[in-house]
């Protein structure tokens, strides 16, 4: 299972230079609109220190731990779902993520300009909102003749149709779909197959300078405004020349900047809380590595992340828990503690668990 986050923001927000320190790549980042023309998509590692700690306990040639891509879409301005700007194509491209995260300018540069010709966050989170508001709307209104014509022939059930009225008028009040779900009950499963923009979950991404960086009120004001949503405060710039850098220089870097942990460590961390996501592990002599499964996944679930065929023929998986392996120092210490469990198909995974799948072919 892979994490999907398109960046998205108004032009000249820091999309760019943030997704440069994201992947190592030098997209082109410039001082004017539209300087990402097509979707940049990079592949990046989720920081996981475990996975060092594994490969050493069973001499594993390599690591390979769970992956988050990184979508760059080029900026939106206003009126994009009707065409303006570079329009309805990169809206398109959001489609494919699972999440969107929305890149926020809250620094002071007179030499980058605004496409508004003034910083105000809250404008910009509205036109972005708006935009994908507006996008969602056009794609219910051409798919709406074709639901009810599905109902009255008794290809579909009428459920749905009413889906997507309610949805419908949550876009047309000028609510997201994804924050209106639970207040007017909206059902999400009839929603899934129109792939809505606003129904995915948002991240925000305050692209901070010290000033905000350093006043704490000044984040929780911030942070109200897009509650309940997660959100990060980063610097982009400070983000890119992190990556450039020894661990050991960036971490003196960070502490300079009173930070324990970088903005990109923090982002990858919020998009898998966003989506509920978490990691279970398994290791051997040929690799360590690390398994993106959604929280609450059975054990059949997760050996199926692996291979449909461990799903169908799982039997059982042996279970020992990270941190009581770690302590152990090997498998046989934590199978002589008890520490090592046979668990069957009800058993809901944990976060850090270390996992041997037995299964039928």
């Amino acid at each position: 299972m892979a994490l999907t986050i398109g960046i998205v923001g108004l032009p000249n927000v820091g999309k760019s230079t943030l997704f440069n320190a994201l992947t190592r790549n030098q997209v082109l980042a410039a001082n004017y609109p539209f300087a990402t023309i097509e979707p940049n998509v990079g592949v990046v590692s989720l920081p996981d220190p475990r996975l060092a700690q594994l490969a050493q306990i069973f001499g594993s040639e390599r690591i390979l731990p769970a992956t988050v891509s990184f979508v760059d879409i080029a900026g939106i301005v206003k009126g994009a779902s009707e065409g303006e700007g570079l329009g309805n194509q990169f809206l398109a491209n959001i489609r494919e993520a699972q999440a969107i995260a929305q890149v926020v300018r809250v620094f002071d540069d007179p030499d980058v300009v605004h496409v508004d010709g003034r910083v105000d966050p809250r404008s910009d989170i509205e036109t972005i909102h708006t935009e994908l508001i507006l996008a969602d709307l056009q794609t219910i209104e051409k798919a709406l003749p074709r639901v009810e014509k599905e109902v009255k022939i008794k290809k579909r059930d009428a459920a749905e149709l009413a889906a997507l009225q309610a949805a419908q008028k949550v876009l047309e009040r000028g609510d997201t779909i994804i924050a209106a779900a639970h207040t007017d009950k909206l059902d999400m499963g009839a929603l899934k197959e129109l792939n809505l923009l606003t129904a995915k979950p948002f991240i925000y991404v305050f692209n901070a300078d010290e000033g905000v960086l350093g006043d704490p009120e000044k984040q929780d004001e911030l942070r109200a405004l897009v509650a309940p949503a997660d959100c990060i405060f980063l610097d982009a710039k400070l983000e890119a020349d992190l990556v450039e850098l020894s661990e050991e220089e960036a971490r003196e870097m960070l502490e300079m900047n009173g930070q324990d942990e970088s903005g990109l460590d923090q982002l990858a961390r919020v998009g898998f809380h966003t989506l509920g996501l978490q990691t279970y592990l398994t290791a051997g002599p040929k690799e360590a590595r690390a398994w993106t499964i959604r929280q609450g996944d059975t054990a059949p679930q997760a050996a199926g992340v692996i291979h449909s065929d461990f799903q169908r023929g799982f039997i059982k998986a042996e279970v020992v828990h990270f941190h009581d392996l770690l302590d152990a120092g090997s498998m046989n210490e934590a199978k002589a503690r008890g520490k090592v469990r046979i668990e069957g198909k009800d058993y809901v995974m944990a976060d850090g668990d270390v996992v041997e799948f037995r299964f039928n072919v």
